[in-house]
């Protein structure tokens, strides 16, 4: 399955996926999935979420409490799940307040081996 497919995949199975990206921790994004007809601008977050987990695995480094694996974020309009898919990227899955965050979660979780033997 593609970066694509896969992206897709989470963002079309969960209650309100608003869209999904696979990006490097140097915030450059390897792919993306937005549903056809939104404006939501997936990369700008992307981004600015790349320099959040540096800043978050470098706390987890110091601290030496495991392996960072997860990062979420609730607005008053958004869910952001970032799930760490190996030492050099992770993936974005974005989820309207009101959508099926647990599942999201889930998913997220589980398609991450699938990423990681793509990206060896």
């Amino acid at each position: 399955m593609s970066f694509r497919e896969t992206l897709k995949e989470l963002v079309e199975e969960v209650e309100g996926g608003l869209g999904a990206i696979l990006m490097g921790y140097d915030g450059i994004a390897i792919d993306e999935y937005i549903p056809a007809g939104s404006d939501f601008d997936i990369s700008l977050l992307a981004v600015e979420y790349a320099t959040l987990m540096k800043e978050i695995r470098r706390t987890v480094e110091v601290l030496q409490s495991g392996d960072f694996e997860e990062l979420a974020v609730a607005t008053g309009e958004l869910r952001v799940v970032v799930r760490v898919v190996n030492d050099e990227f992770f993936v974005v899955l974005i989820i309207d307040r009101d959508g099926n965050y647990g599942k999201g979660r889930y998913l997220l979780r589980r398609s991450v081996p699938g990423l990681r033997a793509a990206l060896s």
